[in-house]
Order: C-alpha cells, then structure tokens, then sequence
C-alpha cells in the first residue's frame, strides 16, 4: 500500500512538473508591456531615497493570472516602494498585493514564489500579470495564491530578489518582504488594518529563504508589523552545501540561473568566478542571466561546472566561503512562531540540512513545529500540504496560539486524509 502510495505521488510530481515547464499559463495574444528593465513604472521619482521604508513611490490596477485562460478572481495592484539592500543603502522594488473582490480580509499573507532565477522578466510583478509573454516558472504559486484569496486573505507578493535579481544574499529578501507589508498595510484599496493587520510570511522552495529572512530580521527591522507566524516549506538552508550539490546533476541548470545576479550582489563572489570562468563560461552566466529557471533547468541538466572554470568548482567555491557566512542565518532568531516543511525524499534538496537548520534554531529559542513527510517529493509537498499550511496560518490570524516550543514529527503524507 505504501509502494502504491508513493508510486502515485511521483506520478502527480512529474505531471505537475511537465506542467510547470512546458504549458502557459494565460492564453493572451500578443503583450505589449514591457519587461521591468524597459517599464517607466520601475523607475522612482526624484528623491525618493529619503523616503521611510516601505514608502509607495508609484501604484497601478493589473490583472494577475491564474492556471487558467482567465486571470485570477481577485482585485490586485502592483505597488512601487522603498526598500533596503544587504549593505543598508536604499533601494526600490515592486510588490504585487491583491485581495478577494467581496468581503473583508482576515488579514495579510506575505507570499514569497520561487522565482530562482536572475533574470528581471522572471521577476513576480512582471511574470504573474495576466498574459505576460513569459512562461510563468510559479505555476505552483499561482495555485497557492488563489487558495489564500479563497481563504479570505490579502496577499503581497514580493520582488525579493530587489533590483539585481540576487536570489541568496543576507538580509535583504527580508528587508524587502517586510517593507513590502508596510507598503500593502498603507494601501487604503486593499482594506486592511494598518499595522493592527495580522500578517504571516510564507514561501516554498525558494521563497523559503526569503521568508526566513522576513522572520528573523522582523524583530528589529519592522518591530510595528504583527507577525503571527511564518510557513516555510521545502526550505533551502544552508545554501553553500545546496548550490555545491547542484553540479553535475538532473538540477544543475539552477547554478546559471542563480548565479548571475548572486554576482551582482556580492563583488567577492563576482571576483572569483570571474577570474577563473573560461570564455565559455562567461557565456553560460550571460545567457543564464537571460532566461527564467525552466529553460535554464531544461537546456543544462547535469551540467560539470568544471567544464566552464580553469580550476575545479569546488576549489572555486571554497575561496568564496566568505560570502556565505551569513547568507542563512542572522544572530537573532525569529521572534514569531514557525510551521515548517520538508520532503524526507526530496530529489532537489538535502533534508538533512533542513533537519539540522530546524535543530540550530530551536536550540537558540525559536518556536517551530516541523513536519517530515515520507511519501511527498519536492513538487507534490508544495500541493499536498497546502491545506495544512492553510489551517495553521488560519488559526495565527485568529489569534490562536502556536505549539509552544519545538516539535519535530515524520508522517506518511500532508494532504488531507494522509498520516
């Protein structure tokens, strides 16, 4: 029964893989709009840097897609603001927060995709809008998005990566998540409560890190937001072992698709590899820096990196160990309560670190309950747990307190029935 089970949880992963990489997710016709490097909405007004956090440099009325022909039931807005980089400086970045059409809300989601990729096309604010040209890589996302809305819940959907595409840096997806709530909070259409809104941040896969972050800087940074709870699944910590493990394998098209704008972010990181990439490997970034994570997964899986340096990878990635000091955890942890997340037999991550992650934050004082499912991979836990994740950001917005201390538990499955 259990090898039954399990066979049929690998069916529905690759069928929703297929899915992911190879089916719009709108049918439009042609888009005029252009991609956020080319969009004068991007661009803040003039001395918008002393502007507070969280501060609306600009806002407009968009459609959101769905997995359907029509876009997603919901009234949305797309909201310009200002942010902090990893270094402290000011930067802007977009949030795109929507809300049911009727009713009030129950408060607000902060939701993180998994964007893993460099490139400003692959950006949430440009490839969620109804009929972008892209192929949305989220399609997962867009299933989680709706459940919220059917939930009742507003929801911000961040540009964490900010203005450089940089996926893994420290600090700053956190920054930008919570300055991304303080904008939402303000924005009078979306009906919320101003800082009395009850807000959970949330990711899978990617916009796990991102929401981690939110979580662990809240406590400082954005004091005045009411977090009441953080969900992370599939979560991607640490992220040196993780990217390391990449090479070579089914995955690997990740390492161009992240590593650009990783670059970007980080000069010590862009001295090293850019003394020892060949020219061909110059090209790879060039082009990887180009594309959203589906064609970079599809066109470079088991990908050597080796091919593409004068010296081994791993030579390359113990001399920039530096720049991963302290791109997953902060000194202080969370101060909100925590429901995360893994696949036992996940095929992209390394429970293990998950596992480990989970043991260093309850051990400085977190609050975390934490599941392990058995028979889910990477792409099924992130639907069969949606329920799950549901109920318990529910019972946060209620005001019902979370399970105190840490709790650690292994099931057959999340979905509803599984056990």
């Amino acid at each position: 029964m259990v090898a039954r089970a399990r066979l049929r949880s690998i069916l529905i992963a690759v069928s929703v893989v297929l899915c992911v990489s190879g089916t719009p997710v709108a049918v439009a016709g042609p888009d005029p709009r252009p991609a956020p490097q080319h969009d004068p909405f991007y661009t803040p007004p003039a001395e918008w840097s002393s502007k507070a956090p969280g501060a609306i440099l600009n806002s407009r009325r968009v459609e959101v897609a769905s997995l359907g022909p029509q876009a997603q039931d919901a009234d949305a807005w797309q909201l310009l603001y200002r942010t902090t980089d990893t270094a402290g400086k000011p930067v802007t970045t977009v949030t795109t927060v929507l809300r049911p059409r009727t009713g009030p809300v129950n408060g607000l989601i902060s939701y993180q995709v998994a964007e893993d990729a460099s490139a400003p096309q692959c950006a949430p604010s440009f490839a969620l809008r109804q009929g972008a040209p892209e192929k949305y890589d989220g399609s997962l996302d867009l299933i989680q998005i709706e459940q919220m809305l059917s939930a009742g819940h507003a929801v911000s959907v961040p540009d964490w990566e900010g203005p450089l595409g940089a996926a893994f840096s420290p600090r700053q997806p956190g920054y930008a998540v919570l300055d991304g709530v303080r904008a939402a909070e303000s924005f009078t259409p979306l009906g919320l409560s101003g800082i009395d809104t009850p807000v959970v941040v949330a990711g899978y896969s990617g916009g796990s890190f991102a929401t981690g972050w939110a979580a662990q800087v809240q406590p400082a940074y954005a004091p005045e937001i009411r977090l009441v709870g953080g969900a992370l699944g599939g979560w991607t910590v640490p992220i040196a072992p993780y990217l390391e493990s990449l090479d070579s394998g089914p995955f690997s098209g990740f390492l161009p698709s992240l590593l650009p704008g990783m670059m970007r972010a980080d000069p010590h990181l862009a001295a090293v590899f850019n003394r020892y990439l060949t020219p061909a490997g110059h090209a790879l970034m060039t082009a990887g820096d180009s594309k959203c994570l589906t064609p970079n997964i599809s066109q470079h899986a088991f990908l050597r990196m080796d091919d593409f340096l004068t010296v081994p990878f791993s030579e390359v990635f113990a001399q920039v160990q530096a720049s991963f000091g302290d791109v997953d955890f902060a000194t202080a942890v969370p101060a909100a309560p925590l429901f995360l997340y893994n696949a036992v037999h996940d095929e992209i991550l390394d429970i293990a670190l998950a596992d480990q992650a989970v043991t260093r934050w309850c051990a400085a004082g977190a609050q975390i309950t934490y599941t392990r499912d058995l028979l889910s991979e990477h792409v099924v836990l992130a639907i069969t747990a949606t329920s799950a994740v549901l109920r318990w950001i529910r019972d946060r917005m209620a005001g019902q307190a979370a399970p105190s201390g840490c709790s650690t538990s292994t099931v057959s499955s999340m979905s509803p029935g599984g056990a």
